[in-house]
């Protein structure tokens, strides 16, 4: 049997590992997705390389069988772009949470989606810190109460896509733990696309933040607040009432789907519009409005591992093979 006939299950990503999150985590619905499609991928075990900060979501390369990194505190993004860099034949996959990825992780993981490696960031967010206890993370809703806002979170939250978008990743998605069916068909986008795929995950931390996204997410409401974007299709939602957005100068605004303003006249998604997709990633359901998940972004343009081997070649095409002894003993030196 050749390599290219080889078939894979979940199994073989399956590690020896004890999982040690807490029952009931959303981390288990996303660690089961993410076995699932490396085995639809085909590829081998050896060719996947996951890399991680610390976290909760961090203990993620235990738990697969496949090569991994579990790196310290908001670095992931450094060692995921040296990989992928040197390595470019691997399928790199950087996992994180919103503490370790936004806050002391924030700038090296926007030099990441800037430079756009052609690797696949998971966000897992949970609006908590879960494993140093519960205090507020940078996607903590203002007001909230933890162990380190005793009060009342003064601050306010981070909105990933935004981050993600401003900071020139060229795909950017959201998808839920409980949204199994959605959120493996969403990874396979991120794997498909060329370049960063940025994944921001609604995750559930029953310990510390248990409930987060019921308001979005439970099956009694979940039809009229969840905004499922496709390309090529309106921009609608709803199960007893239909609703649909518009454009509405450089905003989107909600009307009802009646004779008035019928299915027709809704924005239709365009996933390479990145004013579509700022104005999609503002939706706030604090305000009343849908939150959307999908793919919210995608656009093309060179990888740089791609432009970095380029210069190599160019370099050595110019200069010649590279011999270490001669560049030693080249410019200044002397002999003792």
């Amino acid at each position: 049997m050749t390599e290219a006939t080889v078939s894979y299950t979940k199994k073989d990503f399956m590690s020896d590992q004890i999982i040690r999150w807490c029952p009931g985590c959303g981390d288990y619905s996303i660690l089961s997705q993410v076995q699932t499609v490396f085995a639809q991928l085909g590829i081998p075990r050896e060719q996947f390389a996951v890399i991680s900060g610390i976290g909760c979501s961090s203990r993620f390369p235990y738990y697969l069988s496949t090569y991994g990194f579990h790196t310290i505190h908001g670095r992931a993004p450094a060692v995921a772009s040296g990989l992928k860099a040197t390595r470019p034949d691997l399928s790199v996959w950087m996992i994180t949470g919103d503490g370790d990825g936004l806050s002391i992780g924030g700038n090296h993981l926007a030099h990441l989606l800037r430079r756009n490696l052609d690797l696949n960031v998971l966000l897992f967010n949970n609006r908590i810190y879960g494993l140093t206890k519960g205090q507020y993370s940078p996607t903590s809703e203002e007001g909230k109460r933890t162990a380190s806002t005793p009060m009342g979170s003064i601050d306010h939250p981070f909105n990933p896509l935004l981050f993600a978008l401003g900071s020139g990743a060229t795909c950017v998605v959201r998808s839920v733990d409980v949204f199994a069916a959605h959120l493996r068909d969403m990874l396979l986008e991120a794997n498909a696309h060329k370049g960063t795929s940025f994944v921001e995950i609604y995750q559930n931390c029953n310990i510390f933040n248990d409930g987060a996204f019921d308001h979005l997410t439970a099956r009694e409401v979940r039809d009229d607040r969840i905004l499922y974007v496709e390309a090529g299709k309106p921009l609608v939602w709803g199960a007893t009432k239909r609703w649909g957005l518009v454009q509405a100068g450089f905003s989107l605004r909600i009307v009802e789907i009646d004779d008035d303003h019928p299915e027709s006249a809704c924005v239709v998604h365009d996933p390479s519009d990145l004013g579509l997709a700022q104005a999609l990633a503002r939706l706030d359901a604090a305000r009343g409005e849908p939150t959307p998940v999908g793919v919210i972004y995608r656009t093309q343009k060179s990888t740089y591992e791609e432009d970095f081997q380029n210069q190599i070649t160019a370099a050595r095409e110019r200069l010649g093979a590279a011999d270490l002894t001669r560049l030693l003993h080249s410019g200044d030196t002397w002999v003792l």
